[in-house]
């Protein structure tokens, strides 16, 4: 019996630890400010996508812009798709810069890193991201 109550209060401590830790963490707003986007053709169809934003909540949000922008790129050029090459990003402060680079091409392009340019530019109106 002394083991049923032992393991019953560890539970029980458990269950209140759990309910203390979620209040802590509450969601930080997120209020981004995308401040533009520089494009410029490398060669052929390779594409750099320079992309700045505040409020960002981490290098993905900064990320997802780039994205966004290589997506609208890809159809304003009459293309489908992009394949995404690399992407760097820098913080300083609350300023947030992506430097990416995409290859845009008419069909399915080979790799692992491939977007559906239509289907890519309707998630980012569905998520308040702006493209080009």
């Amino acid at each position: 019996m002394r083991g049923a109550v032992a393991i019953s209060c560890g539970l029980m401590a458990l269950s209140v630890a759990a309910c203390a830790s979620t209040d802590a963490a509450a969601p930080v707003p997120f209020s981004p400010e995308y401040s533009g986007v520089r494009t410029a053709l490398l060669e052929g169809d390779l594409v750099n996508f320079l992309v700045e934003m505040k409020g960002a909540r981490g290098a993905s949000d900064v990320e997802a812009y780039a994205e966004c922008a290589a997506a609208q790129y890809a159809l304003i050029r009459g293309y489908g798709f992009a394949r995404h090459v690399r992407t760097n990003v820098d913080n300083q402060g609350s300023l947030w810069r992506a430097d990416a680079v995409y290859t845009i091409s008419p069909a399915l392009p080979r790799g692992l890193s491939t977007i559906d340019a239509e289907v890519t530019v309707q998630n980012c109106a569905e998520n308040g991201i702006p493209t080009v």
